[in-house]
């Protein structure tokens, strides 16, 4: 990866975040996920960007790697809650800690909650810090699935423009997608080249090469999204960045994981291949801090919104968020 963030955090995934070590923590394995942490924290990894830490830009790779490695531990949420505790000077606990964005009802879901400690919660303009004992937390009843279900008010809450955390968890997760979805491309390639049939190994035949070079697309487009939201000053994402990240990795996940499993035939939902940890993971993000559906809704409504009066259209205000020159 030449990133020497990334490649100190890939060296410790690859030999403590095992999919050994993800089956386990997805059965419930506490012990398991403590000591995954425990690797994790003391690496300092947690704490990425607290003052005199790293940038967005630097932040990216890392949260890649752990989309390739479908790390059942909320890191990237725990990087930015620590973050914002310590600018709201709110003391910062330890444990992983999962971002929590409700909106109107009692109860929201939490990617990767299940295997949090704490929960950094918004609504509106407030946001409160939530032990799991306090919350009420209630799995999906999907299978293997690290998302949850909480609800609880808070003890006590701070201020925090409103969709923050919508904002930072969309960000995050696409970065994540894009490292999943290249992981997802990686077996699907090796497997095709692998598998013989008829004489010769599938990857020869001209269907399973066209879904493979569709899925290499994807695998470049959701980078470059990722990089998108990744791009601005600071270490908070801006949201329009967010927004267009987070839309074209979730767009993604249908096609590239259908591709996958197409390719692979029965052997990629077993359970004893590792192909399903990863799409399974991938659909969890796909829908974390919005779907697809909602960031586009979003989209357009601020691209139209900010064309009234101006120079340029709704399209080139969206190429503009992208980094394009127009």
């Amino acid at each position: 990866m030449d990133d020497i963030y990334a490649d100190a955090l890939e060296t410790v995934l690859r030999d403590h975040c095992t999919p050994a070590v993800v089956r386990a923590i997805e059965a419930g394995a506490e012990p398991v996920a403590s000591a995954l942490w425990a690797q994790l924290d003391a690496s300092g990894f947690a704490d990425s960007l607290l003052p005199d830490g790293l940038t967005l830009r630097d932040l990216l790779p890392m949260l890649r790697v752990t989309g390739q490695y479908a790390t059942p531990l909320p890191l990237g949420q725990t990087i930015f809650a620590r973050a914002l505790l310590h600018a709201a000077g709110v003391a910062i606990p330890d444990g992983p800690i999962a971002l929590a964005s409700f909106g109107p009802q009692a109860r929201t879901l939490v990617a990767d909650g299940a295997t949090a400690r704490w929960f950094l919660a918004q609504q509106a303009d407030r946001a409160w810090l939530l032990h799991r004992d306090a919350a009420d937390v209630a799995p999906t009843g999907v299978h293997g699935d690290l998302t949850v279900s909480i609800a609880g008010g808070p003890a006590s809450a701070f201020a925090l423009p409103p969709g923050t955390l919508r904002t930072i968890g969309a960000a995050l997760h696409a970065a994540q997608m894009a490292g999943a979805i290249a992981r997802v491309f990686d077996l699907t390639l090796q497997y095709a080249n692998d598998r013989v049939q008829f004489g010769r190994p599938v990857g020869k035949f001209q269907a399973i090469q066209h879904q493979i070079s569709v899925m290499a697309e994807q695998v470049a487009a959701t980078r470059i999204a990722a990089q998108i939201a990744f791009s601005g000053d600071g270490w908070t994402p801006h949201r329009m960045h967010a927004a267009i990240a987070k839309f074209g990795a979730s767009d993604a996940v249908a096609p590239v994981t259908s591709m996958a499993h197409a390719v692979h035939g029965a052997i990629g939902i077993t359970a004893e291949y590792d192909l399903q940890l990863y799409t399974r993971r991938l659909h969890a993000w796909r829908v974390a801090d919005g779907s697809e559906q909602y960031w586009a809704r979003e989209i357009g409504q601020a691209a139209c919104e900010a064309s009234v009066g101006a120079e340029i259209g709704a399209v080139d205000i969206i190429r503009a968020w992208s980094g394009e020159a127009v």
